[in-house]
Formats: structure tokens, sequence, C-alpha cells
């Protein structure tokens, strides 16, 4: 089965190319395109696709409002969003991941980075670019989380101080298993146990955590 996807940027020659990388990728189908928000928004929740590609800024109702309202924390069934910008340090790149983004991209990654945040987000991960994450997060968790961090419901362990670290520095699952010479089944684990103590929904959670508690340095 094709990943099914929905494109939104304000740019028609944006929206093209987009379609045209994604498209041309065996196990991906681009069902629908938008020129603002609340169009995307509309389709989304029409067609009810496996990942929407929203740019970050839009007319009308922009990529944070559209993220918040199709992938929001109140939202029953929430939809895969992946934020692509042409800024990497954009000012709204944090609300979009706070809005639930399971993914940050900039429009010069290239279509095998942009395949895989696709793959991810269909497949229940997140991901984003690994060149940016420690800069943009750490920049942006220095400002202040809009509430106090959540507390884990219990203790991490050492190895799970480790893994968090490497998570918030854009790290994949098989970089993390070949710096900490553990098995990506062990690395999985770790990440499952993550989420659960700390309430997160996916690895980007995870990152925005471990900068918002200064684990991490920028």
């Amino acid at each position: 089965m094709s990943i099914r996807v929905i494109v939104a940027d304000d740019q028609e020659i944006v929206r093209t190319g987009l379609t045209m990388i994604l498209d041309a990728q065996p196990d991906i189908e681009v069902i629908g395109e938008a020129a603002d928000g609340r169009r995307a928004v509309e389709l989304a929740r029409r067609l009810r696709p496996d990942v929407c590609l929203f740019d970050i800024r839009m007319p009308g109702l922009d990529g944070i409002e559209a993220t918040r309202s199709l992938a929001g924390p109140t939202v029953d069934d929430p939809l895969a969003v992946v934020v692509i910008t042409t800024f990497d340090l954009d000012e709204y790149v944090y609300a979009a991941l706070r809005a639930g983004a399971r993914g940050f991209l900039l429009k010069n990654a290239g279509a095998d980075l942009l395949s895989q945040a696709v793959h991810a987000a269909a497949n229940g991960d997140a991901l984003i670019a690994p060149s940016i994450t420690a800069r943009l997060l750490g920049t942006f968790a220095r400002t202040g989380p809009a509430a106090p961090p959540v507390q884990p419901i219990e203790a991490l362990t050492d190895r799970e101080e480790q893994i968090l670290a490497t998570v918030a520095r854009g790290r994949t699952n098989s970089e993390i298993a070949d710096e900490l010479h553990i098995s990506l089944s062990t690395v999985k684990s770790h990440l499952t146990s993550l989420m659960a103590k700390l309430g997160a929904r996916n690895r980007v959670e995870i990152a925005m955590w471990a900068y918002e508690t200064n684990r991490v340095k920028s």
C-alpha cells in the first residue's frame, strides 16, 4: 500500500516540486494539494492521508494552526504532520512541534531525507533534520516552555539518559545503536520506555523535553 500524502504550500512551484519528488517514490502517492492552511485542513479531514506535509508559513491559516487542528493534544484521532520550511531558525518552528508536528525539515533537505521523514511519520515515528536538531531545539528551549516541564513518572535509568541525549541531537535509531553498541531492538525498547515515562507521543517530544530540562546543551 502506498503512503498517501497531502502537500500544502502557498508557492505553486514548491508544491509542484515536492509533489514530483514524492510521487517519484515507489510507495508514496500525493493525493491532494493546498495553497493555504484552511484548505489543507479541509482536505486532510476529508481524505484522511497518512501524512500531511505543511509549509509553516501560509496565508489564512498558517502551518502551526493547521497542525494544531489536525494533530494537537486535544485531537482524538490525530494525523501525522511534517512541517517543512525555508528557515532553519524560524521562530514558529518550535511552536509547530508543540502543536503536534511529527517532523521538521528544510526545503533544501533533499529527496532522500524528505522521503525518510514521510516514511517515519507514516510509521508513527518522527524525524527532524539531524543537521539542525540541536541548534533548533536548543535555541527555542532557552526561551522556556509554555509550562514547567513534566516530571517523569519514574526516574530514568542511566541508559535511558544516554538514549535521551542521542535523540535530542538528532541521531537515528541505527546511529544510536552504533554509538552505544546496542541492538536496534534495544534502542526501540528504550525509546518506548522513555515515551511512557515522559508522557511523550514521539521522539520529537522526547527531544524537546531533553532541552527544556537542560539535559542537553546546544
